[in-house]
């Protein structure tokens, strides 16, 4: 799989959120109510979408509770947050550094490449995993249905 090391500078981010678990995802819901109210969001920086999670410790693939409560964002990056939509919120990204993978395929195949960055990237880089917002950058026009999907995985990671 392919991947690079990026260190980011602090973001800023507008968007919706929702608190879900692994069990009780409602990603499909964010993303429904998120994206016919895009177009209200001003100062844009490009056409990407961050499909972010935090979560309150420092997220621990090997011991995943599937059933702790995290929050995940549907957001795009801007430039300023003058004039923001009353039903859209400011998230402010942390900078840091990230190790980031390039996942080709439907969101359904998505485990398959956690579980290669985790049970095998991740013990043989020298990194750990920091405790900052996991995301993921999608392209407009992304179909999480498509076989050609693409998505960026960006995991923080520390030495």
């Amino acid at each position: 799989m392919e991947f690079r090391i990026e260190k980011i500078s602090e973001k800023l981010l507008v968007g919706m959120n929702e608190k879900m678990s692994y069990i009780d995802d409602k990603t499909f819901k964010l993303w429904r109510n998120f994206m016919p109210n895009r177009n209200t969001i001003k100062n844009r920086v490009d056409n990407k979408y961050y499909s972010l999670q935090v979560y309150d410790e420092v997220f621990d693939y090997h011991n995943l509770n599937p059933a702790k409560i995290y929050t995940k964002w549907a957001l795009v990056e801007v430039t300023s947050v003058e004039n923001l939509a009353e039903n859209m919120e400011v998230y402010r990204l942390k900078s840091g550094m990230y190790a980031v993978f390039i996942h080709i395929g439907p969101a359904s195949s998505f485990a398959k490449s956690l579980k290669y960055i985790y049970q095998e990237w991740m013990p043989k880089s020298g990194y750990t995993v920091d405790n900052r917002e996991h995301f993921e950058i999608l392209e407009e026009g992304y179909d999480p249905t498509k076989e050609d999907a693409k998505e960026e995985i960006w995991i923080p990671i520390c030495k």
